[in-house]
């Protein structure tokens, strides 16, 4: 059996699967990536897991929990010792209504903690979560302590093996490394830019990165341009955290992309390779999304070349000191 700190270890590349919960809303916008097709979101697992993927990030809230129970079922399907492979990170503290398809708000007592635990447990199908992560709700590490205090329980009862959190602000990054059952922390960082300060405190902390947006939301795949962008549905149209296909800033952030295509070709990459093997050379763990099984195939590709070259990193690295992602 793992230890607690080896949980995460020979799982260099994880998939995200925040767009395969289809349509839903928070706070009254939309939180989705639009409709998405049960059967191909479980080909789509099985295509990453065939890849050599063996992680796998969700959240109960994510399709209010659409993509839990879909992951769940896939990943069941799997031979035994392959899914005993696999590692699930999944999330808590935002508040949603399966019947309505919509949420909002946040609770992070107690009580609602071991509730979520709970429905996470039934819609993944498995009797331990392996790393149950915070998804918001508290602000600094006072707040967090006792979020801290009921997942240590949850280990000690062996409904969880391990924990982190997503709210990467530096004091909420030390609290809960403080705990030996504390893993990861998850921050957004890509080409466009991530926040040193994050990373610092994850690695003088001990706690391993796990990347959200490492394709800053399929910009970097090369995919999109003024022409064709999200639907106006989709969450990637209508956020308040990136702003990559808005009307006012899609064409700058598309031009930093121009700047870079090349570099991130190094080595026979495609675009979407080399953007997670930068995120590799900053010694974390992307997590991109895939809807499609050709988008996972694609993701697992990357494995085989790895991180980009430092000499590369550093040119990017340049190019980019005028994002206002880079922090």
């Amino acid at each position: 059996m793992e230890s607690t700190q080896e949980i995460l270890q020979g799982r260099p590349l994880g998939i995200g699967t925040w767009a395969i919960g289809g349509p839903w809303t928070f706070d009254g916008r939309p939180a989705g990536w639009g409709a998405v097709d049960e059967a191909e979101s479980v080909a789509t697992i099985h295509a990453a897991v065939d890849g050599g993927i063996r992680l796998f990030d969700t959240a109960d809230c994510y399709g209010t929990g659409t993509s839990e129970r879909v992951l769940g079922k896939a990943l069941a399907q799997l031979p035994p010792e392959v899914r005993d492979d696999v590692v699930i990170a999944t999330k808590f503290g935002n508040l949603f209504h399966e019947e309505t398809c919509s949420g909002g708000g946040q609770d992070v007592s107690p009580a609602y903690i071991r509730k979520a635990c709970e429905a996470s447990l039934n819609r993944l199908g498995v009797d331990a979560i392996d790393i149950l992560q915070l998804h918001g709700g508290v602000a600094n590490g006072t707040e967090a302590a006792g979020v801290i205090a009921v997942l240590e329980e949850l280990v000690a009862e062996g409904k969880i093996k391990a924990f982190g959190t997503s709210v990467d602000a530096p004091s909420v990054i030390e609290a809960f490394a403080a705990s030996p059952n504390s893993v990861s922390v998850q921050t957004q960082a890509n080409v466009f830019g991530y926040q040193a300060e994050v990373f610092e405190t994850a690695r003088r902390t001990g706690q391993t990165v796990l990347a959200r947006s490492p394709l800053a939301m399929g910009l970097l795949t090369g995919k999109y341009d003024l022409t064709n962008r999200p639907a106006a549905d989709d969450v990637r149209r209508d956020t308040p955290w990136w702003t990559y296909f808005d009307d006012d800033a899609m064409a700058d952030w598309l031009k930093r992309l121009d700047a870079v295509r090349e570099l991130l070709r190094t080595g026979g990459r495609t675009l979407t390779q080399g953007a997670l093997a930068y995120v590799w050379a900053l010694d974390a763990i992307p997590l991109p999304g895939a809807r499609t099984p050709a988008q996972a195939i694609e993701h697992a590709g990357a494995l085989d070349t790895g991180p980009l070259p430092s000499a590369t990193m550093t040119e990017i690295r340049e190019l980019m000191k005028d994002s206002p992602e880079m922090h």
